[in-house]
Parts: structure tokens; sequence; C-alpha cells
């Protein structure tokens, strides 16, 4: 699929040599790899990205004409680039208002070659990702767990609005599976059963009711987690499905699954949370220790240390009406003895938004993901 087309409207009042000068010498001046499709919008919405270049004014006519054709072609927003040039700039805030105006989405392009390039990667990594997510199987290993009371989730509605396929699997087979394995290291089996699980029913990714495996095989299966979490799956704890859902969307967005983490204490005042869990993914750690698994005090629990820096915090709820961002700083790494083993203090850019945990939290599974991704995350979630 080519990544970037970009289409044109012009108003015959205008030279079309006067105009297709500019015209090479404006997309030139961006930088961009993109195939050029001028007026023919015949495969509008089939790329990556699918830009509408208002070349000149006097042409909101000939969008209005062209937008049922657009709409049936695409469901995304329309990106209306713009120069500057021949009454242009205004021409694509009329369009765009008349956009809103049918409670249709839209946004304009316009400003420095740097800005301009940005966006458009930005829109470009936006369109990868929902295309991941229209396309992904996830499982639901046993069912979650049972006190998770408010974390409840609608397979129609995400299938509608993400694509997204869930899948039951029976906790037994995975259970079998294991039994199969013999009297090998316990989380090797574990890490191979949920592999030929995966294969069987082509998943991208799952949420596990982990702590069922406490009480069969005497073991955890936090290791085997944070290793598929790793290799590129989705590998969430305790049954959650929305957490298991905002992992995959940030995995889509961002390449790393995401440290799923509940907070274990709020300084409203400080503008700082302390998030906890026995697991994170291997590839977002720098170094990890490994010791038991803090509440049964058995098998395996992971200790991981995070590079510090800028992260971003994300919940969304199982019916995806409701989601939750925040940006903010990772302070430090602890290591406290009666906490789940790995231990991160977050600082949050806004501390006003700490109240949220505490007056309307999504369940207590968020997601902590390294660098400052708000704005794409509060954009694929438009």
């Amino acid at each position: 699929m080519e990544k970037i087309a970009i289409y044109t409207l012009t108003s015959p009042l205008h030279d079309e040599r006067t105009v297709a000068k500019a015209t090479e010498a404006f997309l030139g001046s961006l930088g961009l790899d993109f195939q050029l499709r001028g007026d023919n919008y015949a495969d509008y919405g089939q790329h990556a990205v699918d830009l509408i270049y208002v070349r000149t004014g006097g042409t909101e006519g000939l969008f209005r004409q062209l937008l049922p054709q657009l709409r049936a072609s695409s469901d995304r927003p329309f990106y209306l680039l713009t120069s500057g040039q021949s009454n242009s700039l205004a021409a694509s805030m009329e369009i765009l208002s008349y956009l809103r105006q049918h409670q249709l989405r839209g946004e304009i392009l316009h400003g420095g070659a740097a800005y301009i390039r940005g966006r458009v990667a930005e829109i470009a990594r936006v369109g990868e990702a929902r295309r991941q997510l229209r396309d992904c199987c996830l499982g639901i290993i046993g069912a979650p767990s049972d006190w998770l009371i408010s974390s409840v989730y609608d397979s129609e509605i995400i299938g509608q609005k993400l694509g997204a396929k869930l899948v039951d699997v029976p906790m037994h087979e995975l259970l079998d599976l294991i039994d199969e394995k013999g009297e090998s290291d316990p989380s090797e089996r574990i890490l191979d059963a949920l592999r030929e699980v995966v294969t069987k029913y082509q998943l991208q990714g799952f949420t596990l009711r982990c702590f069922d495996l406490l009480k069969t095989i005497r073991y955890t299966s936090c290791l085997a987690l944070a290793q598929l979490n790793a290799e590129g799956l989705i590998a969430g704890c305790e049954g959650d499905v929305p957490a298991m859902l905002s992992m995959m969307i940030v995995r889509a967005l961002t390449g790393v699954s995401g440290f799923q983490a509940n907070p274990a204490s709020i300084d409203v005042e400080g503008g700082t949370a302390l998030f906890t869990h026995c697991t994170i993914p291997l590839n977002m750690v720098e170094r990890y220790e490994l010791d038991t698994h803090f509440e049964s005090g058995i098998g395996v629990g992971i200790r991981g240390y995070m590079k510090e820096g800028p992260v971003t915090v994300f919940k969304v709820s199982g019916d995806l009406s409701r989601h939750f961002v925040a940006e903010g700083q990772l302070m430090e790494n602890q290591s406290k003895p009666d906490l789940c083993r790995t231990q991160q203090l977050i600082r949050f850019d806004d501390s006003s938004q700490l109240r949220y945990f505490l007056t309307e939290p999504i369940g207590n599974h968020h997601i902590i993901v390294p660098g400052h991704v708000r704005g794409l995350l509060e954009e694929i979630l438009q």
C-alpha cells in the first residue's frame, strides 16, 4: 500500500500552468514521499494517508459535490493541505467549517514544512495503528478475575469501533497443555502452553486469568507474560479485558505493550502516584530481578527497572465510551518488600489529573508506556 496520496482541488478560474508551477514548488518543499493523484479521487481512502490539497480559493462548491463520494470511500477524518497561496487557506477554513456543521471530522495542515511533515507522520502512524487494530484477534483465557467487578466489556461494540475480535478460550485447555509438558521448569511449561494457545486461535494478544495457576500448578505466569510481551504479543494479567484493549492500542501506536499496573498509593498534593505489578514486558526495562509473586509468595515475580523519564498513563473502558490519558515523568523505580515487585513512582505533569483515580477511575489497572504519546492516543480514539 502506498503511504501518502495527495489529491487536488482547483478552481477553474485559475490558470492551470501557474497553479501547477506553484504546486510543484510547494509539494517539493515538504520533503514527503507521496503520489500525486490530482483530481482523480477513484482510489481515495486506500492509502495510509490521503491528503486533499486545496490549491486555490473558490473550491468550496467542488468539495461539497465530492463529499458523498469521499464519505463512501473512507470514514477517516478529512485532511486539507494548504500552502496559503491563492486563498487556499480561506477556502480550507470554509470547507472545514462545513464539515463540522455536518458532524464530520477534519483538519487543516498549514504552516512550515517541518510542521506539516511531522503532522503527516503522526497521521500515518495513527492510520497504521487503526489497520492493526482492525485485523487483530484477542483471546480471553479463562475469564476475568472475580474481583474485577467493574471491568466489563462489550464484544459487539469493540468489534464495531476497533474491528478487534474477542475469542473465549477455556481455562482447561491451557491447564491441559501445561500438564502435557511434564516436569520441566514451570515458567517454561506455561510459556510453551501459552504459545500453543496463541497459535491455535491465531491470536495477536490475550489476557489470562492468571491467579488460577496458583491454585492448580502452584506457580505464576509473570515471567511467561513478560517474555511474550517482549516478543510482540499482548499478554495481560487477571483476565482484564479493558486493560488488554488498552495494551493493544498502545502497542499498535508505540510498538510496546505497556506496563499493566495499578496504583498502590497516590499523593494528590505532591502530584505523584506509585504504580505496581509483578510483571512487566522485558523489552521495556533496562534490567530486572526475579523475586516471588507478592500476594502468594510463590512462583516468580519480576522487579523491573525502566528508564526514568517521560511516560504516559492510559486506560480505555470495556465499551470504549471512556478513556483516561495523562503524561508525566517516571521519577524512580522502587523495591519495597511489601508491594508487587515492579514499582514505578510517577509525577504527573498535571497534578489535578490524579483526582481521576479517586473520583472516577476506569477500574484499577492502567497502562504505562514510555514517552509522551497523549496526542496520538487521543487521535486514535476520536
